[in-house]
């Protein structure tokens, strides 16, 4: 269940595992971002939980519809898959055969992933 925090800062949404497990909080522009995404590819996507170092944990969703790709960043993996069980049509998924040929890059989405050596 997701609910607002009145003592925290407004950007801040808390879901609620269960009595004993410490609250998760989502960022709300994600929760939000996540939520528009899969409405916007049909109403359910597959989400890729990644651990990217230092940086966080990237959850990769793939529009069960259409392949389209999005993202976003969280803090860890805990809040990751809390946001993958706060969005209604969003299911967690690994990088399976059936989903890496349901993902369809946008055009420039390999030259951009590729950085200077795509330029060179």
């Amino acid at each position: 269940m997701l609910t607002s925090m009145a003592d925290t800062s407004e950007d801040q949404g808390t879901v609620e595992q269960d009595e004993n497990a410490r609250s998760i909080r989502i960022p709300r522009g994600t929760l939000a971002a996540v939520a528009r995404f899969v409405r916007s590819n049909g109403g359910s996507a597959t989400a890729v939980v990644e651990p990217i170092g230092t940086s966080g944990v990237r959850v990769l969703m793939v529009g069960s519809e259409t392949g389209v790709m999005g993202d976003q960043v969280v803090a860890d993996v805990e809040t990751a898959h809390a946001l993958v069980g706060a969005v209604d049509g969003l299911e967690l998924g690994e990088w399976d055969r059936e989903l890496s040929a349901s993902a369809t890059p946008r055009t420039g989405h390999w030259a951009k992933m590729a950085g200077w050596v795509a330029r060179t």
